[in-house]
């Protein structure tokens, strides 16, 4: 799971819903004690008034006249519901309710239970009801036939009263404590997601807006910053931490661009007096054929030199925008066949092939000059890398999304892990022992101009066979929406 905000919700939602299954556990326990001591209490109220019954003697009585005694005390049905034996302390039982029939109590050994104590204490210090007679011991048994009962063994004088009753008001209770149980857990469930998903988006809005305004710096806009809370926070924090970043990347930039443009505009002066001074030698005569060659391949050197200051130049204005495109709406299929013409030139002269398709009707706007030096630097380096005899296939396509050109030559290709490098500058590669005399900034500045036009430029394998295809995409221009007929005057 990706999403911070959904890992909140889920973890909300699970802390929820085990904190309330802990106190939904912890209150099942309470509730079932306090079950057991209501029944432990039913069966004291049931002894007391058998005591009443009986009278201040029981012992004193035959059996004969105790199971009368019982028997006048246990004809209405509420009786029904108990289980009651009477011991003597001679041992036997001289009474038996009749709806044990032959049964018998089982008589439990003593094992304390701490637990049970404490909650007898605190449930019994609420009741109202004090029993005259407390119980000697209460514990579980289970009968075949009557299930779980709960036994009370009372002492009535030299006598032992065991009653029981049956333990299924208290499995009701449970059961329907534990449906109750689980439609609270579901729906807590799924409604602690929906609130710790809307905490997690109230929570995690900083950061949002820190990612979105990040995603809007860049190169060319280093001067936006992320706004921060007046709330002394966290989220606060690392907002300051980033505006800071941001301010030393924004001048170590401008300190870069600075010193790309005062270098380049500082070598200009002396490279173009070594030249005039290279050129007037070059022109003056006397000297032997090796020291004119070498100051011919000066004069090549310094031309050299001057194109990549220019193309320095370049580049530093179009980061720092101080390049304004003059750019019309046009049709790009007549461009397309001027550039065209002078391409098949250049291919002719190199041995290659050129074939050039155009499809589709639209209008763009563009700069001519800035895509004609875009197609030439595309070209050359297709006819650099197309051995003789191949063909380069030079591409147009306008679509619904946009006007997309294709230069696809014959040559090695380049490797995918390479494919975004080779826009950078003074990035050359080495291809079957061939290596790129040019500057390293042609498709860097391919990139600028593209993306001057609001538009992109990439590298993909050709379709076909071996070579590179190289794509630039531009927008179509908006269309113009129709205004109302010009009235016609006569």
């Amino acid at each position: 799971m990706k999403s911070v905000g959904a890992r909140l919700a889920l973890w909300y939602a699970l802390a929820s819903v085990l904190t309330l299954a802990l106190f939904f556990r912890a209150g099942r326990y309470l509730l079932e004690q306090h079950v057991i001591h209501s029944l432990d209490l039913l069966n004291a109220v049931q002894v007391d008034q058998l005591k009443e019954r009986l009278g201040p003697n029981p012992e004193q009585l035959s059996p004969a006249e105790i199971r009368e005694h019982m028997r006048e005390a246990t004809d209405s049905s509420y009786y029904a519901r108990f289980y009651l034996e009477i011991h003597p302390a001679s041992g036997g039982a001289t009474y038996s309710s009749r709806n044990l029939g032959r049964r018998t109590i089982p008589n439990m050994p003593f094992k304390p239970d701490i637990m049970a104590t404490f909650f007898d204490a605190v449930f019994s210090y609420r009741d109202s009801y004090r029993p005259t007679v407390p119980a000697k011991r209460t514990f579980n048994v289970k009968l075949d036939d009557l299930g779980e009962l709960r036994v009370g063994e009372f002492a009535l004088g030299s006598m032992t009263v065991i009653i029981a009753t049956s333990k299924a008001q208290v499995r009701e209770t449970i059961k329907g404590y534990d449906d109750v149980f689980g439609t609270l857990l579901i729906i807590m469930l799924v409604v602690s997601a929906g609130i710790g998903y809307g905490l997690s988006r109230v929570a995690l809005r900083p950061v949002r807006l820190i990612q979105e305004t990040a995603n809007h710096i860049s190169s060319d806009n280093l001067s936006e910053r992320i706004p921060v809370s007046p709330v002394e926070d966290e989220i606060s924090d690392l907002a300051r931490l980033l505006n800071q970043m941001f301010d030393r990347l924004e001048s170590s930039f401008n300190q870069v661009r600075r010193f790309t443009a005062e270098a380049s505009h500082e070598l200009k002066t002396p490279l173009s007096l070594m030249r005039l001074q290279t050129e007037k030698m070059l022109m003056e005569g006397g000297l032997n054929p090796a020291q004119e060659e070498s100051l011919q391949v000066v004069v090549e050197e310094i031309n050299r030199l001057n194109n990549i200051i220019e193309e320095l130049l370049f580049l530093s204005r179009a980061e720092a925008d101080a390049i304004t495109l003059t750019g019309r709406l046009q049709d790009p299929r007549v461009f397309m066949e001027s550039f065209a013409q002078d391409a098949r030139v250049l291919a002719e002269s190199r041995g290659v092939r050129l074939a050039d398709v155009h499809g589709g009707e639209g209008q763009v706007e563009f700069d001519a000059r800035w895509l004609r030096q875009v197609l030439l630097n595309l070209l050359s380096n297709a006819l650099n890398y197309t051995p003789p005899g191949k063909c380069v296939t030079l591409t147009s396509q306008i679509s619904a999304t946009g006007w997309r050109v294709a230069v696809q030559d014959e040559g090695p290709g380049v490797p995918s892990d390479q494919r975004e490098r080779i826009f950078e500058r003074f990035v050359r590669l080495t291809h079957s022992g061939q290596h790129d005399k040019g500057s390293g900034l042609g498709l860097a500045i391919c990139r600028s101009i593209i993306i001057l036009h609001q538009g992109r430029i990439w590298a993909e394998d050709a379709p076909i066979g071996q070579g590179l295809r190289m794509i630039f995409e531009i927008p179509l221009a908006p269309v113009p929406k129709a205004g109302p007929p010009a009235a016609r005057t006569f």
